[in-house]
C-alpha cells in the first residue's frame, strides 16, 4: 500500500472528513489569547484566565470523527496530554458541536468512558454548544489545537502533526507540530512553527 494514501476502509468517511482550515482564525498568534469560561461535563465552570502562568493547549473534540479516532485509538494525543500535563500543562477538550450534531450529544458517562477507553485524562473536557467559543477561536475541525503561554499570548495554533490522513501508521513519520511547540516553550524559545494548517472533521456548529 502507498503510504500516503489514506486506506481504503476510512476513504468513504474521509471524502467528506479531511477538511483544510484557514491559517487566519478570529484570534492572532502573539497576541493575547481572548478568555472565555465554558463548563465542562460535570456541570464545574473553567475559565481560561483561571490558568493563568501555565501553559494551556485548547484541542477541539468531536468523538465520532475519523481523524479525532486516529489520534486516540492509537494512543497519541493521550500520549503527548500525558507528557505535557505532567510538565504542568493544562490540557482543555472542547466539543463545539451543536445539539443533534454529529458527537455533540454523549451523556457526561458516555464522554468519561469514551476518554477512559483511550486512556486519557484532559484536565477537562468542556461543552459549547452554542459555538460561541469556537467561533471566537476560529477553530474550524476536529482536532484543532491551540497553545496558549502562561502569559497569556497565543503561541500556536493548526494541527497536531503534518501528514493529512486518516492512517494512524503516517503517525510515527509525521512532524508533530504540537510537540514541537510545547517543547519550544518550556525552553523559553519561539515556536519554530506557529501556524499550520489543521485537518480533520469540521467543527459541527
Amino acid at each position: 500500500m502507498n503510504p500516503f494514501r489514506i486506506p481504503l476502509v476510512f476513504a468513504a468517511a474521509c471524502a467528506a472528513v479531511l477538511g483544510i482550515g484557514r491559517l487566519q482564525a478570529a484570534v492572532e498568534i502573539g497576541r493575547q489569547a481572548p478568555d472565555f469560561a465554558l463548563s465542562d461535563i460535570d456541570g464545574q465552570s473553567h475559565r481560561l484566565s483561571d490558568f493563568k502562568g501555565r501553559t494551556v493547549v485548547l484541542e477541539w473534540n468531536n468523538p465520532d470523527c475519523p481523524i479525532v479516532h486516529k489520534h486516540y485509538d492509537s494512543g497519541n494525543i493521550p500520549r503527548i496530554q500525558k507528557a505535557a500535563m505532567a510538565d504542568g500543562v493544562v490540557w482543555l477538550l472542547i466539543n463545539s458541536g451543536a445539539p443533534g450534531q454529529e458527537g455533540a450529544d454523549y451523556t457526561s458517562a458516555q464522554i468519561k468512558e469514551w476518554l477512559l477507553k483511550r486512556e486519557s485524562s484532559p484536565t477537562a473536557y468542556l461543552r459549547d454548544p452554542d459555538g460561541a467559543v469556537g467561533h471566537l477561536y476560529g477553530a474550524k475541525t476536529t482536532p484543532h489545537l491551540f497553545i496558549i503561554t502562561g502569559a497569556g499570548v497565543l503561541a500556536y495554533e493548526g494541527a497536531i502533526d503534518s501528514i493529512r490522513s486518516a492512517d494512524p501508521d503516517d503517525i510515527p513519520r509525521a512532524e508533530n507540530y504540537v510537540s514541537e511547540a510545547l517543547a519550544a516553550i518550556k525552553s523559553g524559545q519561539s515556536v519554530g512553527k506557529p501556524a499550520t494548517q489543521p485537518y480533520g472533521c469540521p467543527v459541527k456548529y
